[in-house]
């Protein structure tokens, strides 16, 4: 005889369901970007359960600025890259992962996408450093080449050039394709690149929206980062301008709008959301290195807060992780930065928040495809 509390907690679990369907493929994602690497051969491990990670020591790759890491849904290492060389789970080159054409001194020099139609084929785009010609391109990596620890089987294919050194990807509105977002050099145009699984299509949709991305090269340099809803797109726009720039974007059509502009911050550099998409986070090191600054910018508001100083002669890259804190790279230092506590108003800034292990960092932190709950 089924009694009226087994038939009520029946009744609920279709109501459960997709809200347990949603939590695991948030665990999925997050387990996906558990392992970290960058810097001078520095990396991070994330736990699943959230908690506090721990230095890794094993990566053998060196970059000043962007990289990129691939881990499955299990969070084991897949393989990682700088933008110039590819590094199999056994921390060695790939045979032919040693000719890409990013710059490990591109502010995010690599960007990896599965296939959304195999789990064996990888896409890793590049970007060349302060506009040059090597542009946006993407290289081909299939994992069951070289005895199943992968190898590139299509090199630095031109998707346009030149570019900035901006490189983000936010899941497309279907929860299968991925849109691959930069920004064109001496233009004021976005291009979004869909990834599908027929392959990466060529011809961008492009959007004409926001400031120029021109003048001395070193004025390509800053970070793109869309929020976690993905409905936002934030860029740090160095020298020159000074400034950071937020705009909407269509998870559907890959269309950019709306800017709004804050500013001026001295060489800003970093840009990061908060987990719930209210707070606008940025590095600016100062005219000339002066200062190295984190602001915290109220998006409802517009109130800009400096909410932490660091004893660094520069900061980076501001990255967004798996235990729900914001981490802030330090160039040539032992520890990252920590934005604790980044929904609230009174966010609190550690500089010696992390420990390396011994190791240093830079001015990068990975980059990792935006996965909207």
């Amino acid at each position: 005889m089924t009694t009226f509390s087994a038939m009520k907690r029946l009744s609920i679990l279709p109501l459960l369901l997709p809200a347990l369907l949603l939590l695991s493929g948030a665990a999925f994602a997050q387990q996906q970007q558990s392992i970290w690497l960058f810097g001078q051969q520095s990396g991070l491990q994330f736990p699943a359960d959230g908690g506090v990670p721990t230095p890794l020591l094993t990566s053998k790759m060196t970059t000043y600025e962007g990289s990129a890491v691939a881990a499955n849904k299990q969070g084991q290492l897949l393989f990682y890259t700088n933008g110039e060389l590819v590094f199999n789970r056994q921390h060695q080159v790939m045979p032919n992962g040693r000719k890409l054409m990013g710059s490990n001194s591109s502010t995010q020099s690599a960007l990896i996408v599965p296939d959304p139609g195999s789990g064996n084929i990888f896409y890793i785009f590049t970007t060349g450093a302060q506009g040059g010609p090597n542009g946006l391109r993407y290289s081909t990596l299939d994992m069951t080449r070289d005895n199943g620890l992968g190898d590139l089987v299509r090199l630095n294919a031109l998707l346009v050039s030149p570019v900035a050194e901006k490189l983000a990807a936010v899941r497309h509105q279907n929860g299968r394709d991925v849109w691959v977002v930069a920004h064109r050099w001496n233009s004021n145009a976005f291009v979004s690149y869909l990834v599908t699984p027929e392959g990466v299509q060529s011809k961008p949709v492009m959007s004409n929206v926001g400031s120029m991305h021109a003048g001395p090269g070193r004025n390509a340099i800053g970070a793109l980062k869309f929020s976690p809803d993905g409905r936002q797109l934030a860029l740090a726009l160095w020298r020159e301008a000074n400034k950071y720039e937020v705009f909407d974007f269509d998870r559907t059509t890959g269309q950019v709008r709306n800017p709004r502009s804050y500013g001026p911050y001295p060489e800003a550099y970093g840009v990061e959301f908060s987990p719930d998409g209210s707070k606008l986070y940025g590095s600016s090191n100062g005219e000339g290195g002066g200062q190295a600054q984190i602001y915290q910018i109220d998006l409802k508001s517009g109130k800009a807060t400096v909410i932490g100083k660091s004893a660094n002669r520069k900061v980076g890259s501001l990255q967004r992780a798996p235990d729900g804190n914001i981490y802030v790279s330090r160039e040539d230092n032992p520890f990252l930065g920590v934005i604790k506590n980044p929904n609230a108003a009174e966010a609190s800034y550690v500089d010696d928040g992390l420990k390396l292990g011994g190791r240093r960092g830079k001015l990068g932190l990975p980059n990792f495809i935006t996965e909207p709950k």
